[in-house]
């Protein structure tokens, strides 16, 4: 047996786990009572599911546990993580829960949970509802006040229209794309189908019945789609290719040759055609793990760009705190305020498609073009059971030694070690909030340096914590 086959990750962030294996349902259960009984009383909490085959073992759970804290629960069923944000608050409701694992295998599931605006839990929202659980608090209705389980059809048709509203839509159907969808068979798959198709798309869909039975491995990297990229080239009639996450709050791009062009380049993208427009005055935002060319983006707009730590909810604080125009994460992710508070997969394949049209090119490539082309690296340490607190102390002092080997490197604190050696190279180093690893994420303008940078920052971390 191995030192994952027993895993739950309760945190700040939700719930996380391996069904069976340290996520059951009454875990769940637990955890959303513990949320429920931190909201204002009474009103709806919106529930969704990210379409796992385990999702009506948690949904269940999930649905008593809020019904028995007196709230009415609005059930959209399989639904892209950022619709559910913004039915949230589009319903006036209280608060909502996504029951999803994101990019993880289908052994995980776990529980994300919302605000009223819409946005992630706060780190602090997030301590208060992680110490209700650890402590088995609730706040239990009675009788007359129980909560109503109220199916909701098409919560997802504001969502496609607010995004339809900030590009060209007649431009984009002019155009008559011809895209390979594969939805992952997650939740937001139909959705990104209809969306495709009423800006005028040829749409062949693959993985977009949300079933939870994937054809991959769900994140969507290089090496996850290679079934898909030989499906596009043997094909040899596609313009574009977009890839979903199981949630649907990331997004991937292929190429018409079905060229893996990356996630990294999904915000690029999108950023690049929220700028050609305009707009208020305002930085971009991106956490510490994203790539350089977002700050290429910026420059040429006569913009900046702000950093915050991984996580989504740090892009959204600091758009908020910065009066920022758009935001995201180098996973593909992109934000918009206008649309909502989460990463958001239809924006990105609408901004991307825009881009597109705009520019009447016909190969992505011709859009990446004008950034600088860097290297990005991307790996990861095993911990040992109960690690994570050992590598966050270990991380100290790899901080130290880095200082001392690239005496002009900008340190940056505030998620694990981000350590700055140039404009164009800089290693990230940090323990995963939802898995039991330290992730290691770096860029540089070649190979060998990034090679190189890898094995440093990978020899000094697996020291310190070997010494710890």
């Amino acid at each position: 047996m191995s030192q994952h086959d027993h895993l739950l990750i309760a945190s700040v962030s939700g719930l996380r786990g391996l069904v069976g294996r340290g996520l059951d349902p009454i875990v769940a259960a637990r955890f959303a009572a513990a949320y429920a009984a931190g909201l204002e009383p009474g009103g709806s909490v919106v529930l969704g599911h990210d379409a796992r085959i385990s999702h009506p073992v948690f949904r269940h759970a999930v649905t008593a546990s809020l019904l028995a804290s007196g709230f009415d629960v609005l059930d959209v069923g399989p639904i892209a993580t950022p619709t559910l944000g913004r039915y949230v608050r589009t319903s006036g409701s209280v608060g909502g829960i996504q029951i999803s694992a994101s990019h993880n295998p289908k052994e995980y599931n776990g529980l994300k949970f919302f605000q009223p605006d819409g946005a992630v839990l706060s780190p602090e929202l997030g301590k208060a509802m992680l110490e209700r659980f650890q402590s088995d608090t609730a706040r239990w209705a009675s009788l007359d006040v129980l909560g109503r389980h109220i199916p909701v059809a098409d919560a997802d048709e504001d969502h496609i229209a607010a995004v339809c509203a900030l590009v060209d839509t007649d431009r984009i159907a002019a155009r008559g794309f011809r895209v390979l969808l594969d939805g992952c068979h997650g939740g937001g798959g139909p959705t990104l189908e209809k969306l495709l198709r009423k800006l005028g798309c040829e749409v062949l869909s693959i993985g977009t019945k949300p079933d939870g039975v994937y054809d991959h491995t769900p994140e969507p990297n290089v090496g996850n789609l290679q079934s898909v990229s030989r499906l596009m080239a043997g094909s040899g009639t596609f313009d574009i290719g977009f890839v979903l996450d199981p949630d649907a709050d990331r997004l991937a791009l292929l190429d018409g040759a079905g060229t893996f062009i990356g996630e990294e380049y999904t915000l690029v993208i999108a950023a690049a055609q929220r700028l050609k427009h305009g707009g208020p005055a305002g930085p971009l935002v991106a956490n510490l793990s994203t790539s350089a060319m977002i700050d290429a983006v910026a420059a040429a707009a006569g913009r900046t760009v702000e950093r915050s730590p991984v996580g989504e909810f740090h892009v959204v604080n600091a758009l908020r705190m910065n009066n920022g125009i758009f935001g995201g994460e180098g996973n593909g992710g992109v934000i918009d305020p206008r649309v909502g508070w989460v990463r958001d997969s239809l924006l990105g394949a609408a901004l991307v498609l825009d881009a597109l049209a705009e520019s009447n090119e016909l190969k992505l490539q011709d859009l990446i073009r004008p950034w600088p082309a860097l290297v990005m690296v991307k790996d990861k340490i095993d911990l040992p059971a109960g690690g994570t607190g050992a590598a966050n102390a270990a991380l100290n002092a790899v901080a130290e030694e880095l200082g001392h080997m690239f005496p002009g490197a900008k340190i940056d604190r505030r998620d694990g070690l981000h350590a700055r050696l140039d404009d164009r190279t800089w290693i990230h180093l940090r323990a995963s909030n939802t898995e039991p690893i330290v992730r290691i994420l770096l860029e540089a303008t070649d190979d060998r340096t990034a090679d190189e940078l890898r094995l440093t920052g990978k020899k000094l971390v697996m020291q310190a914590i070997e010494r710890a």
